[in-house]
């Protein structure tokens, strides 16, 4: 072979190799999967201008100037009427005739292996997008999310991923997502990272990247090279010492977002308690949604146009405090009641209103420190959105490329970092965790946590086990025990039913028994009934705890608690090698190895 041939083939064989390599695989599926997300993004805000038109006569997000023009009756009726056909929709088409959102996410990453339905997705878009367009007051963001989420699943699933890339796509198409929405690259890519994927593993950091970035493309090739919000004039800081006004911001801050979360928990249990069909609570809603829209249209939908206002130092201070208000109360009701959508809208903007009217009360007692009333209002934003969202990185970031202003960074991190801190301290969870527990569904322990409730117990179970009938006497029981691997025998039915065990020890207690009462005892009499015992669906985490309550060794598996019947043991052993491997996983995750 000559000297040029072999370095064809060699170049052949690397190129070969570059190819089949995962992480070039990844990135290509990224670039797809952020223009699929980032065109979804796109046509949910369509979908939303042409339902707003529809009802309403015009699209956009100068809500109070398009409902100046309308009558009464109109912005009265029409989230009544929209909330009834969300709710027949929801009902019926929804899996549980429930609204989804980020959390669904969240738990399908950490609890289902990543696992969405796009049919599903698509769905809650649909919802969402009705329910922005009659007005309810929900965030858009969050309905994109689980839109991505579920088209990046959709993908990974027909490419037949395992685990760790099936994560990784779902996070492509929530960075995308959030980039195509806010023409936010960077926080696109933290957002996926710390809320959906719940680490910053170096293998999943690069397509996330590309996903975002293509998204972002997307974005600006629709709408321009813009941020989601203008500030007027460029924001400095004016003093050093308002530091202190900056933390007492997040303080505030804090209460406003634990006070929006309370008034949600309350709207929803307060609904739950109607004894009215699902798909009518959304009506009552959107009369009161309706009611408050004829004096204050400012509450109605995302609320772009008021907080953009309050940024510009547009509302004077009663108006600020009376929208405070009313907007907890509106999206409250709106999610309480049914509508379908996001919080991360409604939340910038409460923190908008409640930095604008801090910011007005401390420059007027301090007016030559002040940096003006927008910078508070675009630091009372962060404080807020981070500590609700439970997300104060990517919100920090976020407000950064939504204003395209860098003036107020420590500002921002401080009142954001005070918010959160506290918020965690009195409310114990962000929202979307909060979310999660509602339902029963609990996330934690982090990714090791989450990796061992994905590893059931199955394929561990040990089926060669010795059984004895509930009607055996003693000495059969002292030859069948010694007989065993084990020094257990299981206590079965004519059917495999597991009625109970019996150690050496528990043999031992029933030759005394049997001794006391000069009469033969059966198996049953000796068995111990209520031992532990595990379901072959179980999981690792599930095992490990039952291992650690009882002090067993060996724990009896069972196909269901409803019928009982013994499929073998489980040993501690083998859960502890589980457990291990869930480590190692995680940590070679972490650096990228997988």
């Amino acid at each position: 072979m000559s000297r040029d041939s072999g370095r064809r083939q060699s170049l052949k064989l690397q190129t070969q190799q570059f190819i089949k390599n995962e992480q070039v695989i990844l990135s290509a599926l990224a670039v797809i999967l952020g223009a699929a997300s980032g065109f979804a993004a796109v046509g949910f805000r369509h979908f939303i201008d042409f339902i707003q038109n529809l009802f309403y006569g015009f699209h956009g997000p100068n809500i109070t100037e398009g409902f100046a023009h309308l009558p009464w009756w109109q912005i009265l009726m029409v989230p009544v009427v929209g909330g009834g056909i969300v709710g027949i929709f929801i009902r019926y088409f929804l899996p549980d005739g429930r609204p989804q959102s980020v959390p669904h996410v969240i738990e399908a990453t950490a609890l289902k292996g990543g696992r969405m339905s796009l049919k599903t997705g698509l769905r809650v878009a649909l919802a969402s997008a009705f329910s922005l367009g009659v007005g309810a007051s929900v965030g858009r963001e969050g309905p994109v999310v689980h839109l991505g989420a579920s088209i990046g699943a959709w993908l990974s699933k027909r490419l037949h991923l395992g685990y760790s890339l099936f994560r990784t796509l779902l996070g492509c198409g929530v960075a995308a997502a959030i980039a195509t929405s806010f023409n936010a690259p960077i926080a696109g890519v933290f957002f996926a990272l710390e809320v959906v994927v719940g680490h910053y593993a170096i293998s999943a950091f690069a397509p996330i990247v590309i996903a975002s970035v293509v998204g972002t493309i997307i974005s600006r090739i629709y709408y321009g090279d813009f941020p989601a919000f203008i500030l007027p004039n460029a924001m400095s800081l004016s003093s050093f010492w308002e530091f202190p006004a900056f933390a007492l911001l997040g303080i505030v801050s804090a209460f406003a977002a634990i006070a929006f979360m309370w008034a949600v928990i309350f709207a929803e249990d307060s609904f739950t308690k109607l004894k009215v069909p699902f798909w009518a609570k959304p009506m009552i809603g959107g009369l009161a949604l309706g009611t408050m829209a004829l004096a204050f249209p400012h509450v109605i939908g995302v609320g772009y146009e008021a907080t953009d206002a309050a940024l510009s130092e547009l509302y004077p201070l009663w108006l600020l405090l009376v929208l405070i208000v009313l907007k907890t109360i509106a999206t409250a009701i709106s999610l309480g009641s049914g509508f379908s959508g996001g919080v991360f809208s409604p939340s910038l903007f409460l923190g908008a209103m409640v930095g604008g009217a801090y910011g007005i009360i401390v420059s007027s007692i301090f007016p030559e420190l002040s940096s003006g009333t927008g910078a508070y209002a675009l630091i009372g934003m962060g404080a807020v959105a981070g500590a609700v969202l439970g997300a104060p990185i990517s919100t920090i970031l976020m407000i950064f490329e939504l204003t395209n202003d860098y003036a107020l960074t420590i500002a921002v991190m401080i009142a954001t970092s005070l918010s959160s801190v506290i918020t965690q301290q009195v409310h114990g969870k962000s929202f979307f965790m909060w979310q999660l527990e509602r339902r029963g569904v609990q996330i934690r322990g982090g990714r090791e946590a989450s990796l061992m409730r994905t590893m059931t117990i199955k394929g561990m179970v040990h089926s060669d086990v010795a059984t004895i009938t509930p009607d055996a006497d003693l000495t059969t029981v002292r030859c069948e025990i010694r007989k065993t691997k084990l020094g257990l025998l299981f206590v079965v039915d004519e059917n495999r039913r597991l009625e109970g065990c019996i150690s050496f020890m528990d043999l031992a207690d029933g030759l005394d028994l049997q001794e006391e009462k000069g009469e033969d005892i059966t198996a049953l009499e000796i068995a111990r009934t209520k031992a532990v015992q595990l379901e072959e669906t179980a999981n690792i985490e599930q095992a490990l705890q039952a291992h650690g309550a009882s002090g067993e060794v060996y724990i009896p598996v069972v196909n269901n608690t409803v019928e009982g019947i013994l499929k073998g043991v489980i040993h501690e052993h083998d859960v502890a090698l589980a457990y291990k491997k869930a480590m190692e996983q995680a940590r070679a995750e972490e650096r990228g190895e997988i």
